[in-house]
């Protein structure tokens, strides 16, 4: 893999089920009988968000690929969805490709691309939502946490179409406050969902961001994320604000790193 070595365990639970892993950081888990069985608990998050957009079939972009497990998701739930993947690991996409059925996936494309150049060529307002779920070696991949970059999803979003990004972080969320100063950068609304002790700082993982130009439905965000088989705090309006503190957004002249995660932590990135 470009990326790494890549590997497929077969769940003991489920026959038909896989975990894709790269150099030992998992990246997917992708349930070939139920693509709406969504393992990890932040993809669990995205697909709370996407369901929370307005009905029927979504325009969707993807910013990172993997195994495709959101992808398959919007393709369960919101049948005729056309949507369309940048991935620029070309030999563990065709890994997917052959092991793990992506083909037979509705109206799904992938496209060996690098995420910023393949946003770059978007149409104004030709997307519904956009996903960011790109890590290299369990990292952000470069030049997507930065104003310019957010910019440009903002031009080929829809007016009322969403954003949603998957980062890690750590003690004092340093890189989580300046992702947040960029999207605010851009977008006026904006939602935080992680863990509790991720919030506060207690160990090293994922957080889930949406932004949109309309009000987001935090109440109802809430209330599912409260009830989720992995509950999630949210964060938003004044309380976001006061997390994000005086942390300044990122531009591209800065070339900003992504956190790495501790050797102790098996990430699901």
């Amino acid at each position: 893999m470009r990326f790494g070595t890549a590997e497929l365990l077969r769940d003991a639970d489920r026959p038909n089920a896989w975990m894709l892993s790269v150099d030992g950081v998992a990246q997917s888990y992708v349930d070939l009988d139920d693509p709406t069985n969504l393992e990890f608990d932040y993809v669990r998050r995205l697909g709370d968000l996407v369901d929370f957009l307005p009905p029927g079939p979504l325009d969707a972009l993807h910013v990172g690929g993997a195994g495709c497990s959101l992808p398959r998701y919007v393709a369960a739930t919101r049948p005729g969805s056309r949507q369309l993947v940048f991935d620029a690991d070309e030999p563990l996409i065709d890994l997917v490709r052959e092991q793990l059925d992506l083909r037979s996936v509705p109206k799904l494309r992938v496209r060996i691309e690098d995420g910023r150049a393949g946003v770059r060529s978007r149409h104004d307002a030709s997307a519904d939502l956009l996903v960011l779920d790109a890590f290299e070696r369990a990292t952000l991949a470069g030049g997507l946490a930065t104003v310019e970059f957010v910019t440009d999803v903002a031009r080929v979003l829809r007016p009322g179409a969403t954003m949603l990004a998957n980062i890690s972080d750590g003690p004092g969320l340093p890189f989580a406050r300046r992702f947040l100063a960029t999207l605010a950068e851009v977008f006026p609304h904006v939602v935080l969902l992680a863990e509790p002790s991720v919030l506060r700082g207690r160990r090293f993982g994922n957080l889930v961001l949406a932004a949109s130009r309309l009000e987001l439905p935090t109440a109802e965000l809430t209330r599912r994320a409260a009830s989720s088989p992995y509950p999630a705090r949210v964060v938003h309006g004044a309380e976001l604000r006061q997390l994000r503190g005086k942390a300044a957004p990122v531009f591209d002249a800065e070339e900003l790193p992504s956190p790495t995660p501790p050797d102790d932590v098996l990430g699901l990135f």
